[in-house]
């Protein structure tokens, strides 16, 4: 018997298993720069250009990252989504450009700059201005260069021999001609209004250039004497406000009071005026006597008593309408001048009871409610402090001249925390005043920080250029929309626009519907010039020539034209040079970025391209920077918003859910992902994150994208394998003469197919990469592949059902490359050119058509309860291959209820499905397995009836070594 076994034949050679030289290893990290290197050689962006044109365009306008600085993960997550808009939208059939930019000027580049002089002990006032900007320049196109690199080896396909800067000559020409859209309708101004300013930085800034941070400040609460008032129990009496900036009390002006809100006068019943001169009994002083009544608001009675520890007695209750007429004098009125002024009560619909004493005091050189309270009523900024944080020389308190008593300057940059706190010069002398009521430096609260400094910011009435928000616009906008208002166009066009996710709408809306005016003036070097000439009286020429001169000399030289030197030729003969001033300022980088949108889509430098755009696409932080101000400059300049779609993005976070922070070591690194990974899978993450909400990266995350990429490229491998030597024009089978399986799985695709061209056209990334991932894992590798192996590998070649079974394959093949092209860009490369290495790139290709009639609603059904019923018998398997009774499920027989079998199935096809030796169906509730007695073939493994013996054929495998010894036979 053991002769006999010996001496049976070896029946590998006439199996047909998968051939292939695709790798299972990928080594993406050593592939994928050689393919890139191909696609530049291959000029293959030109080629897809060439391919689509004149098919429906999709216009996608990229926003401008900031040349500076390496790219970080962010960056990757949001390049790798507007490739992957890019790339589906050509996959579709559509023409769909992609040019990149750069925004090249503003703080963030002259700050690094600066900070290279400092590292050099020079200064950048000892340079000139032509010098500096030329090195601000150069430092840009440094990060250009190094960023474009790094995009590229992420694998985004873009017009990268052609990207806009917006420190290119002809762009600053352009953001030129679009401010003197502004000029030219009369709808920029001059005015001084308390904005965001940076002392360290001496400029003002925009609210997307803030951050805010916890910070720990001093509060105070300050008595100001009530010197007149119609109520008149309250002259000699206090009126006590609380403030976290020490700072603005030597610039108060006046005191505000809710006019709605109840407040009391009350007594300090303590026995002494601890808040004055701490020791000092009320009865030493007259005068302190009387401060031992106060006013605050009723609903504050509590508060201010524990935060001042007293104790308060209510002598008198009274509205806060009450108050209009009543003055009181400032703390330091004794200095003269500006504080012997009267500081008068006025009424404020902003005041609240939430915290504090329900009276505010009111400095309007540093807060907008302040501001527009105190202009109301003849009360104008002192512009005391200056641009470095420093009150100016000659101011009464805190000046130049300050000394304390030991000599020393005491005057500090009012961000400078000593200076504010409870032993600081401010509190120091507000206590010598006897006006201290309470002070201590334990106040938490968010604030204001400059997101490039890191410093704290002020908010400083300085001289800036505005466009209006409320004026009607006029200009060059139809008659009905020069009617209306920037704020009125810019919302409506937010109700027109689509926002992906909605939630968008809401925030951007509510952004618009109360932001002030649009400050548009920087006081730094490197950027736009706000090219305008000023008359002594503040006006502004209104020259279409003088506007077009300037334009074309920038144009021709870039920002330096702009030049005192060229004051003359600018005006032209109509204008004397004596009678105007040129502005020195620049304009904030927003505007820059808000006007790509003209000299990027309506050039014509970039033909492939045209206004408007149908899509932005950035993080959620701009809608208050990018998005927002391209919509006003293109609300203000054309009537609408230059975008029909906005999507956006969150922001990716530490595994833990944390921020990502160099200090707490939890940052990740795409440059490294690459390096140890490849960019398949930065691009695999970045794809299958809910990227419209915060997201997280890790190393245990990336591992798991990393498992997900294997199984993917272990699909296409076995693919290719079983593709190999495969004829389309001499095996393939129709679907109708398919067995129903096949049919099923062309179903399935078809399904998957319309599931993802919905996805793409939704710009739902997550879907389109989890369903190709779930079909190619459970539909194919885990079902389909797994039945009809068997079929591939001892089926006789030109059998029908193994050649349907190829057919299959191909279109799966034709179908997933091409799914799978946007998202793993090099792979998808790979795996095409190793079937077809005689073809243009798998990236020119189109969607694969699939007729419509494939998809059969009542097949899925019907398979998909067998599929239910398969995994019932696979489940009930498990145990008996655990316990080694069976070694796979090929030694086992299966019993099924009759009733959970879809109609139409006989056993056999069961057993095939299931892969077991044997199906029968029996009237039970549940799936019994046993151990088969049938004999194992020899050449198929298959253990069924017809076999004799171990190691002898079955019928099929019999009929198909026959035919080949035959033809074997033939041939020899």
């Amino acid at each position: 018997m053991s002769d006999e076994k010996n001496t049976q034949r070896d029946y590998r050679d006439t199996v047909f298993l998968p051939k292939t030289d695709f790798p299972m290893k990928a080594g993406l990290p050593q592939k994928e720069p050689g393919i890139a290197a191909r696609w530049v050689e291959q000029d293959l962006y030109a080629k897809l250009r060439d391919a689509r044109r004149g098919r429906e365009k999709f216009i996608f306008h990229d926003g401008p990252p900031y040349a500076n600085g390496d790219m970080h993960i962010g960056h990757a997550l949001n390049h790798t989504l507007k490739d992957m808009v890019c790339r589906t939208q050509n996959l579709l059939g559509k023409d769909a450009p992609y040019v990149p930019g750069w925004d090249c000027h503003g703080l963030p580049i002259e700050w690094k700059v600066e900070e290279l002089y400092r590292k050099k002990k020079r200064s950048k006032k000892d340079v000139p201005a032509k010098e500096f900007r030329a090195e601000c320049r150069d430092y840009a196109a440094h990060w250009v260069g190094v960023q474009r690199e790094q995009l590229k080896r992420l694998g985004i396909m873009a017009d990268w021999d052609n990207p806009y800067l917006t420190m290119q000559s002809d762009s600053e020409a352009a953001i030129v001609a679009e401010l003197m859209k502004f000029v030219e309708a009369g709808n920029l101004y001059r005015g001084s209004k308390p904005v965001m300013w940076s002392p360290v930085e001496e400029t003002a800034l925009a609210e997307a250039e803030v951050e805010y941070e916890d910070i720990t400040s001093t509060q105070i609460d300050v008595a100001f004497e009530i010197v007149e008032s119609p109520i008149e129990e309250l002259v000699g009496a206090h009126a006590v406000i609380w403030t976290t900036t020490p700072w603005t009390i030597p610039v108060n002006q006046a005191i505000a009071y809710g006019p709605e809100i109840e407040y009391v006068l009350c007594s300090v019943i303590s026995g002494r005026a601890v808040w004055l001169h701490p020791g000092e009994m009320p009865s030493e002083n007259a005068v302190i006597q009387k401060r031992g009544e106060i006013v605050v608001a009723a609903a504050l009675v509590d508060e201010v008593s524990s935060r001042t520890d007293v104790k308060l007695h209510e002598i008198k209750r009274f509205k806060g309408s009450d108050l209009a007429g009543t003055v009181a004098r400032h703390p330091m009125h004794h200095l003269g001048g500006f504080y012997a002024n009267p500081r008068p009560f006025l009424p404020g619909d902003f005041v609240t009871t939430d915290s504090g004493t329900g009276l505010v005091h009111m400095a309007p050189d540093h807060g907008e409610d302040d501001f527009v309270l105190c202009k109301a009523y003849g009360l104008e900024p002192q512009f005391a402090v200056m641009d470095d944080g420093r009150y100016r020389d000659d101011w009464p308190w805190l000046g130049a001249d300050d000394l304390d008593a030991e000599g020393k300057e005491r005057r500090r940059s009012v961000i400078n925390k000593p200076f504010n706190a409870p032993d600081g010069p401010i509190c120091s002398d507000l206590r010598d005043a006897g006006a201290l009521l309470a002070a201590s430096d334990d106040y938490r609260h968010s604030y204001p920080h400059s997101w490039r400094s890191k410093a704290k910011i002020i908010f400083r009435c300085t001289p800036q250029w505005f466009v209006p928000m409320d004026k009607p616009l006029g200009g060059q906008l139809d008659a009905a929309d020069g009617e209306r208002t920037l704020r009125q166009i810019a919302l409506s066009e937010i109700e027109r626009v689509e926002f992906i996710p909605e939630k968008g709408r809401r925030r951007l809306g509510s952004m618009v519907e109360n932001r002030p005016d649009w400050v548009l003036s920087r006081q730094r070097a490197w950027g736009v010039p706000i090219t305008l000439f000023v008359r002594p009286d503040g006006s502004y020429l209104q020259d279409a020539g003088v506007n077009a001169r300037i334009v074309a000399a920038i144009r021709e030289e870039g920002v330096d034209a702009w030049d005192e030197a060229r004051k003359a030729e600018f005006l032209g003969s109509d204008h004397d040079p004596a009678d105007y001033e040129m502005v020195g300022d620049i304009l904030d980088v927003w505007f820059d970025s808000g006007s790509t949108h003209a000299f990027v889509l309506e050039s014509g430098r970039w033909p492939d391209l045209q206004w408007p755009a149908n899509l932005y696409l950035e993080g959620s932080d701009q809608h208050r920077g990018w998005f927002q101000s391209s919509l006003l400059e293109s609300s203000a300049t054309r009537g609408r918003a230059p975008y029909d779609q906005l999507l956006t993005h969150g922001f990716t976070m530490a595994a833990d859910g944390r921020k990502m922070s160099k200090s707490l070591g939890n940052t990740i690194d795409p440059l490294k992902v690459m390096e140890q990974y490849g960019a398949d899978i930065i691009r695999l993450w970045a794809l299958s994150v809910d990227f419209s909400e915060d997201h997280r990266i890790g190393d245990e995350i990336l591992k798991g994208v990393a498992d997900q990429y294997r199984k993917l490229r272990n699909t296409f491998r076995y693919l290719l394998g079983a593709l190999d030597g495969y004829d389309h024009e001499a095996e393939a089978v129709a679907p109708e003469q398919m067995p129903e399986l096949e049919r099923y799985m062309l179903s399935r695709l078809a399904g998957l197919d319309a599931e993802l061209r919905r996805a793409a056209l939704e710009y739902d990334f997550n879907d389109y990469t989890r369903a190709l991932i779930d079909f190619a894992n459970e539909d194919l590798s885990a079902f389909f592949f797994d039945i009809r192996k068997d079929r591939l590998y001892c089926d006789a070649p030109e059998w029908t059902e193994r050649r349907a079974y190829r057919t299959v394959l191909d279109i799966l093949f034709q179908s997933l490359v091409r799914y799978a092209a946007p998202v793993l860009v090099f792979t998808s490369e790979e795996v095409w050119g190793t079937r077809f290495p005689e073809r243009e790139s798998i990236h020119l290709q189109e969607w694969h058509p699939l007729p419509e009639d494939w998809r059969d609603e009542a097949l899925d059904a019907r398979w998909a309860k067998l599929r239910d019923l398969r995994e019932d018998a696979m489940e009930a398997i498990e145990p008996l291959r655990r316990e080694k009774v069976i070694r796979s499920g090929l030694e086992a027989d299966v019993v099924v209820p009759a009733d959970a079998v879809p109609e139409g199935f006989i056993d056999a096809d069961l057993a095939q499905l299931f892969i077991t030796a044997s199906v029968a169906r029996k009237d039970s509730g549940a799936v019994i397995v046993t151990k088969t007695s049938d004999h194992k073939c020899g050449r198929c493994w298959r253990l069924l009836p017809e076999v004799a013996e171990d190691g002898a054929l079955c019928d099929r495998c019999a009929a198909v070594v026959e035919e080949l010894d035959a033809a074997a036979g033939g041939a020899a």
